[in-house]
């Protein structure tokens, strides 16, 4: 029998989510606008054989989503800003060591303590650089309920896929709100796990490169022993000096996004045929955005919408078809202009790119981003 419709709210809805993707460890410390997540998956997971745990900070709570999903359980935490910050080290590590996990960041104002109460976007180029040295990571911005959902799984499904940690970006309006959504049946969801090693332990390597980009990656506890570090490794995992080893290796890790790029990168696009100027938003306001372009067809404008919901690895062929396109680029975003500047970069001077920031923890709303568009036309 088919499921209702009923309204979520967005955090919940992300626990849900997944929990049908196989989560089945949640590690985390309550902050605004995130803590939904951890209250729901505190009496979700124990209803289906999975652990919650609150730990005594950010930091801890990112070192035990590495440690379970190193005993191959699907893992997760979820957080905001501050807290964001807090796990950058830890994050770092799991970059380093290519451990599967899944972290939420309901964005909110800052820095610092900022704004708790109230939705930003600042977190988008902390999402890509926010951990120290050459790393690949993968951030979705989703803007809907039905893609909330949506992008959960498949941010499971990569990082088990590709050994990486995935970023899901909300901000606070998204995590509040409530829409309708039909929760899909188990049979609808392509579920993805990690590959797992067909040689005896003794044979085994965690980096083994003659195994492909993305290596089998052993549970501990399963007979298999192997050492994981932070540090530059060779295939055995343990520490390595040699240049030659270490930059093979982190050209392997870059290929693996690279050639996966097809099932990576998603977005929207509204309105793009025979548009002279394109509006690139996500997250919140890329639903204010679509309005305004409606708006602005409206008015005989030729206005049309580009919504990245996979934000890194960014889009970069998409965009640099549309900069040679259309006249003019805006960009509305709750920030001073961070995913301007990879706009600009892949623009290229082919067209104008112009931002629109707004920081004050009120969202930017449709007739504003119409003014804007009116204002180039």
């Amino acid at each position: 029998m088919a499921k209702e419709v009923r309204l979520w709210e967005g955090n919940h809805l992300v626990a849900e989510a997944a929990i049908l993707a196989g989560c089945r460890f949640f590690a985390g410390y309550p902050i605004t606008p995130s803590s939904e997540i951890a209250e729901y998956m505190a009496v979700r997971l124990p209803q289906v054989g999975g652990t919650f745990i609150q730990m005594e900070d950010e930091i801890a709570s990112m070192g035990a989503i590495i440690g379970a999903s190193l005993a191959g359980v699907k893992s997760m935490t979820a957080t905001s800003g501050p807290g964001f910050s807090l796990k950058q080290e830890n994050l770092g590590y799991a970059c380093m060591a290519e451990i599967p996990v899944v972290v939420v960041d309901v964005m909110r104002g800052g820095p610092s303590t900022g704004l708790p109460t109230h939705p930003s976007q600042m977190d988008v180029m902390q999402a890509r650089w926010g951990t120290h040295g050459d790393h690949w990571i993968i951030a979705l911005a989703p803007a809907f309920i039905h893609e909330i959902f949506w992008a959960t799984v498949r941010a499971f499904n990569l990082s088990e896929k590709l050994r990486i940690p995935v970023i899901l970006l909300l901000d606070e309006i998204l995590a509040h709100m409530h829409e309708g959504f039909r929760l899909p049946d188990s049979s609808e969801i392509e579920i993805v796990d990690r590959a797992k090693p067909t040689v005896p332990p003794d044979r085994y390597f965690p980096y083994d490169e003659s195994q492909g980009d993305v290596p089998p990656l052993a549970a501990f506890f399963s007979g298999y022993r192997f050492n994981i570090t932070g540090l530059n490794h060779d295939k055995s995992g343990f520490p390595t000096t040699n240049p030659e080893i270490i930059q093979r290796d982190m050209e392997r890790q870059r290929r693996k996004i690279e050639r996966h790029l097809d099932e990576i990168l998603w977005w929207d696009e509204h309105e793009l045929e025979g548009a002279e100027l394109a509006v690139i938003a996500y997250g919140s306001i890329g639903r204010s955005a679509h309005a305004a372009v409606d708006r602005a067809r409206a008015l005989g404008i030729r206005a049309g919408l580009f919504r990245p919901i996979t934000l890194w690895p960014f889009p970069e062929k998409r965009v640099a078809a549309l900069a040679e396109q259309v006249r003019t680029i805006l960009v509305p975003e709750m920030n001073m202009g961070q995913l301007v500047l990879e706009v600009e970069r892949v623009a290229a001077g082919r067209c104008d790119v112009v931002p629109l920031g707004k920081v004050g923890g009120i969202p930017i709303d449709p007739p504003e981003i119409l003014e804007a568009i009116k204002a180039r036309v």
